[in-house]
């Protein structure tokens, strides 16, 4: 059976008023009726652009990571190529343009492995997440301002044993790697 969400059991907003709104970050607050009736005069949604994230894989069969400090954490992380969808840019172009910018790999074949959501509960933004096998490196990495990322090459071995290990923390991430063992992808 497949799965059919019930959509009559979905809010009303009454009224939305942003508090403060940033190139990366808006906060929004709403007024929300339930199915109930019942009102919320006070929830709170944080909006974001779309994020893209890259499962890039040359074609010796390893895999092109970055390295970078979080602050979030205060701790360095190893995570895949990531970044923002700039508006009016298609993901797959975000994607290919992140995986240039961070690492210097271009080219490869190219699939959407899934889309999903960080937290569907408070943001309203979509993480597109994209393989790329047969990637080489063609350039040198062009940071932004803020960026100050090591590219990192892994073997499949070394990637899970990352993935085991509970050493990568960005969900968003992690859950796409395991989909993709899970489902054999690796063997494409």
């Amino acid at each position: 059976m497949k799965y059919a969400p019930d959509n009559s059991k979905k809010w009303k907003t009454l009224s939305s008023e942003y508090l403060f709104r940033r190139p990366w970050l808006t906060a929004r607050r709403d007024t929300v009726q339930l199915p109930d009736g019942r009102v919320n005069p006070e929830f709170y949604i944080l909006e974001y652009p779309a994020w893209i994230n890259v499962i890039a894989r040359t074609p010796e069969g390893n895999y092109v990571m970055v390295e970078q400090y979080r602050h979030g954490l205060g701790e360095m992380g190893i995570e895949l190529c990531a970044g923002v969808v700039e508006e009016g840019e298609e993901p797959e172009a975000a994607a290919r343009r992140e995986l240039e910018e961070e690492t210097g790999y271009t080219g490869g074949e190219w699939e959407l492995g899934m889309v999903l959501s960080g937290n569907p509960s408070v943001t309203n933004n979509l993480t597109y997440c994209y393989i790329a096998r047969g990637v080489t490196r063609t350039s040198a990495q062009h940071l932004d301002a803020n960026e100050d990322i090591t590219v990192k090459i892994l073997t499949e071995e070394e990637l899970l044993e990352i993935l085991r290990d509970d050493v990568m923390k960005q969900a968003l991430m992690v859950a796409p790697l395991w989909r993709y063992f899970a489902l054999g992808l690796n063997k494409k």
